[in-house]
Formats: structure tokens, sequence, C-alpha cells
């Protein structure tokens, strides 16, 4: 059974960091890119950032030079460090496939408030 457990949201001031972490299971972790994605009260989920096996990386427009995605291949786990973080980057962070999404995990909320 392939599952997703994503861990490290919290209460962090604006300008403040977070590191979130991801356990995916199963044998397609180090085949497929991984994505974080995030999902704001009365949004849509959008993707953040991905790692490819090749570990290069993408940001969307927004996090660009402040997240930075990474992966350790023998823990399954994809991490996603956030630096300067602002109100809008509130939300809850899940990580998934790309393509190929396996079900989605509860996810890690992730509030940015003074």
């Amino acid at each position: 059974q392939v599952y997703i457990v994503e861990s490290g949201g919290g209460l962090v001031q604006p300008g403040g960091s977070l590191r979130l972490s991801c356990v995916v299971s199963g044998s397609l972790f180090s085949i497929y890119t991984m994505g974080w994605y995030r999902q704001a009260p009365g949004n849509q989920r959008e993707l953040v950032a991905h790692i490819n096996s090749a570990e290069s990386t993408y940001y969307t427009d927004s996090v660009q030079g402040r997240f930075t995605i990474s992966r350790d291949v023998p823990k399954k786990t994809v991490y996603l460090q956030m630096n300067s973080l602002k109100p809008e980057d509130t939300a809850v962070y899940y990580c998934n496939f790309v393509q190929g999404q396996i079900p989605w995990g509860r996810g890690t909320q992730v509030t940015v408030s003074s």
C-alpha cells in the first residue's frame, strides 16, 4: 500500500522559516517527480515546487528564492525548506507525485501570522 505522510508545519511569524517533510512509501519515489502543493482556504490546490529524478527543480514564481525543495532517496523523503515566510504562504501543504498521483495525505498546516 502506497501512502504519504507530511509533517513539519506550524505557526510562524512573518520572515520566519519552516522545514516540511514528506515520507512516501513504495518503490516509485526514486523514479518520478515529486511535488509540494498547497491549498489556502477558498483556493484551489496549487503546485509550489517539484524535483525530478535528476535533481532538477521547479518553483512557482511566488516562492522562487525563498523555498528550496530537496529529497533523500534512501529515506524516501522530500523536504521543503521555507524561508522569509509571508502571510500569503498560509495554507495546508501536501506532497504527491506530479504525474500519476496517489491518494493525498492529510497535509500539514502552515500559518504565517504575527
